[in-house]
């Protein structure tokens, strides 16, 4: 039994090999893609590309490689272009996740890439958005901050760069959060 444990097999982790990336020049089309292979279906997610692969936007989307034909094909109708198509063939080409958790007790906070919003855990109200440096930053967080995050405008509906794409990814987190 002591052999067996010290010499035993370790459980493998969950492969990714799976799993391909979609990388664009454009966040805007990263966000078309995203919305239109969703749109049809297909399990996707939006990730960070690994250092290695890193060109064009700061995004990838992670899909189903056996898809890849499909997806493509999905993607040339609605004039979505990526730049390239890259499998994750190991734990170095392995899309990075955009969320980061940190809870100080009363308050939680989700950070996505570059965007961080802030809640108060027992009212729910937004009490901080912070982060990137886009121009409809400062609009975003005068809009948000003190509503509560049910009642509060989706920062896609109302920010259209790159940093009100992520902070619709961390207010969409934080509401998973807080379920």
């Amino acid at each position: 039994m002591f052999f067996k444990k010290l010499f035993g097999r370790k459980k493998a982790k969950a492969s990714r090999a799976d799993r391909g990336m979609l990388l664009f020049d454009h966040t805007s089309d990263v966000i078309r893609a995203e919305n239109l292979l969703k749109a049809e279906g297909w399990t996707i997610k939006v990730m960070g590309p690994p250092p290695e692969i890193q060109r064009g936007c700061d995004l990838v989307v992670e899909f189903p490689l056996m898809e890849q034909m499909r997806i493509l094909e999905t993607l040339k109708s609605a004039k979505v272009h990526p730049v390239d198509v890259v499998p994750v063939t190991g734990p170095l080409l392995s899309p990075v996740d955009l969320f980061h958790t940190k809870d100080f007790g009363e308050y939680l906070m989700v950070r996505a890439a570059n965007m961080k919003i802030t809640i108060e855990k027992k009212s729910r109200m937004i009490v901080n958005i912070s982060g990137g440096g886009c121009p409809d930053v400062p609009f975003l967080a005068d809009q948000l901050t003190g509503k509560i995050l049910e009642e509060a405008p989706q920062p896609r509906e109302i920010g259209h760069t790159l940093c009100g794409y992520a902070l619709q990814l961390a207010y969409e987190e934080i509401k998973r959060q807080c379920l």
